[in-house]
């Protein structure tokens, strides 16, 4: 006989699509406390999806539920549009947050902040797990698996808060758009490139996020990188307060990031919506 089959209530997620066209998708599945490890590893496998999350019962009293979230090779400790786009499907199914209005998360990289806005929902940017200069032989690994000369680069920092993002600066949205990168070259980095528009702009800011490494070749659109990107760009007064963020384009995605900047805090936000809800059998 094969093992016993359960089912567990099933939301996709759309992420940071504000507009026609669509943003991140995230598979979220419900009530998933007796799903093993394996099982979440192989149904994350199997969706393909830059992420799949899983909602379990909190285990630290401040939190309202606690989310494990997988690329389709690898668990992550905190990812950002997982983070919206499963907070809004607990919400959807019925979940209560013991503060109206605010939401706390609990992941592998702490507690997470999440509240409601009239434009969906935002999270609290969660502090650097690294910061600082990249290494010179690991930027010049990222620089060259880019396809670009490092006179390019106006500025570079790690930006960790959990995947492993290392943040690279160009000087225009349009040279972010152009980036034609070599995978294989860029092995096991997790790349984040941003490029600023000018005013007047469809955003302030243009985006890409490269992790080939975790089966992601490109995000479509991507909260933990904005998240780490605002705290670095804000430490160096690129930014000094509100800015939005286009990602996805080169991908025929429509995403759109805000960041808003509440005295030390960064907040990460974006419209979600659930596409499809049901059930799956694990």
């Amino acid at each position: 006989m094969g093992a016993a089959v359960n089912e567990y209530p099933f939301s996709q997620v759309d992420v940071f699509a504000p507009g026609p066209k669509p943003g991140n998708p995230v598979a979220v599945v419900h009530d998933a406390d007796d799903v093993s490890t394996e099982q979440m590893r192989s149904f994350a496998n199997w969706t393909n999806l830059s992420e799949t999350t899983f909602l379990l019962r909190p285990s630290r009293p401040e939190a309202d539920y606690r989310l494990r979230i997988f690329t389709p090779r690898a668990e992550l400790p905190f990812a950002g549009h997982p983070t919206l786009g499963s907070a809004h499907a607990w919400l959807e199914n019925g979940g209560q947050p013991s503060s109206e209005g605010q939401l706390v998360q609990e992941c592998g990289a702490g507690l997470v902040n999440l509240r409601r806005t009239e434009d969906g929902l935002s999270f609290a940017a969660p502090p650097l797990r690294k910061s600082g200069p990249v290494e010179p032989a690991v930027l010049a690994q990222a620089v060259a698996s880019l396809s670009i000369s490092p006179e390019q680069v106006l500025g570079s920092n790690w930006v960790d808060n959990g995947p492993g993002w290392l943040g690279i600066r160009l000087a225009t949205a349009q040279q972010v758009v152009d980036l034609k990168p070599d995978f294989a070259a860029m092995g096991d980095l997790l790349v984040g490139v941003i490029g600023a528009f000018e005013p007047g702009g469809p955003a302030d800011f243009e985006v890409r996020a490269f992790a080939p490494g975790l089966d992601v070749p490109e995000d479509p659109v991507t909260g933990s990188l904005n998240a780490g990107l605002a705290l670095w760009l804000r430490s160096e007064g690129v930014v000094a307060g509100d800015y939005t963020v286009r990602q996805g384009t080169v991908l025929g995605r429509g995403g759109l990031v805000t960041l808003t900047s509440e005295a030390d805090t960064m907040w990460v936000g974006g419209a979600s919506r659930t596409v499809i809800r049901g059930s799956v059998r694990l």
